[in-house]
């Protein structure tokens, strides 16, 4: 599926917002040709962006008091594994869902767009917690990393897989091409002393596997990435979509631009993180920011990237998420990601 999105605008997952339909009326307003169904982490622990997806997952423990799970694997799981991958084998997706309770935005983003007219939506934008930033983050009841245990990091990855394809079927009825990213923001630790006991191999393959389930579905899959990190990693991963931060990162991406050159000839896309998601943004404006967006691209062609290249496929996003912001900014954010798309349009 070609995708030449040509400074079209869409969005990171998580909304600050507390009730699903302000946080909706503001993606359909500002990012009507890809909107996402927004994740809610104010208003529900459940929607935090690892918790959100942690649900069918073996030995889980939700603990209310303290907002946060682990997981338990000090007695036996086999019993839990064995139903686990007896639903994996079985590509029962309806195991893998997100209840209501997990995503309030999800259920009333869908219920929203069932009622209208779709004929501008160009495609609908899905997104789940990358593998690894779930099982580096999450522990099990030694407060060990899930990510070494080498049986429950295989659950993380086909238990994310197989959410992501459960997602892009749930909206399958609406008839709207479909993208999912997998949102990986501890990719800009790799090659840390934090991390340096991860392989790159392991980090694409993780990756890549949940890239596969993606296109199983017929959807183009994207990875985000906050901040600086080895951006070849997505592109062997098998990446339709780069997302990262070019406001703050984006001279990162010229390091490898033979890279960036072919990916982008193949008909991949860059998603620039352009619009800020901190106090910045309140010292931009719209002028200021496709000018930084025209330095950009600029460092791109000095290397020998094709300048039309890059701009057709050129997707306009924030450069985060805006959960943990106010409402007033994250509507400004929004006004201004709209207004450069339209800007870069014209």
């Amino acid at each position: 599926m070609r995708f030449s999105p040509q400074g079209l605008a869409t969005a990171i997952g998580s909304f600050p917002h507390r009730e699903p339909e302000a946080a909706c009326e503001l993606i359909l307003k500002h990012i009507p040709e890809i909107p996402i169904w927004p994740q809610l982490p104010n208003a529900d622990f459940r929607e935090q962006m690892e918790i959100q997806y942690s649900e069918g997952m073996p030995c889980v423990v939700v603990d209310e008091e303290k907002e946060r799970i682990y997981f338990e694997t000090g007695g036996d799981p086999t019993g839990e594994l064995e139903k686990f991958y007896e639903n994996v084998v079985e590509e029962n997706l309806d195991y893998f869902r997100i209840s209501p309770e997990y995503s309030r935005g999800l259920y009333h983003m869908e219920e929203k767009l069932s009622s209208m007219d779709l004929s501008s939506v160009q495609f609908l934008k899905c997104h789940v917690t990358g593998p690894l930033t779930f099982g580096l983050s999450k522990t099990d009841e030694n407060k060990r990393s899930i990510y070494y245990n080498e049986i429950f990091r295989d659950v993380v990855v086909k238990g994310i897989a197989l959410k992501a394809r459960w997602l892009l079927q749930k909206f399958h009825p609406l008839g709207c091409r479909q993208i999912c990213f997998v949102d990986e923001p501890i990719f800009s630790a790799f090659g840390s002393s934090t991390y340096v006991s991860l392989q790159r191999s392991d980090v694409v393959d993780c990756l890549g596997e949940v890239v596969e389930a993606i296109h199983k579905e017929g959807a183009l899959a994207g990875a985000h990435c906050c901040g600086n990190t080895e951006w070849t990693i997505l592109i062997d991963a098998g990446v339709d979509i780069m997302s990262f931060d070019a406001f703050g990162y984006g001279e990162t991406i010229g390091y490898y631009a033979d890279r960036i050159k072919d990916f982008l000839g193949n008909g991949g896309v860059l998603a620039c993180g352009m619009v800020p998601t901190s106090e910045m943004i309140r010292e931009q404006t719209p002028d200021s920011l496709v000018q930084k967006l025209d330095a950009f691209v600029k460092n791109l062609v000095s290397k020998g990237i094709d300048e039309n290249l890059i701009v057709q496929q050129c997707l306009l996003t924030p450069s985060c998420g805006t959960g943990s912001l106010t409402v007033a900014l994250a509507e400004e954010i929004f006004q201004k990601l709209s207004d450069v798309s339209r800007l870069i349009r014209k």
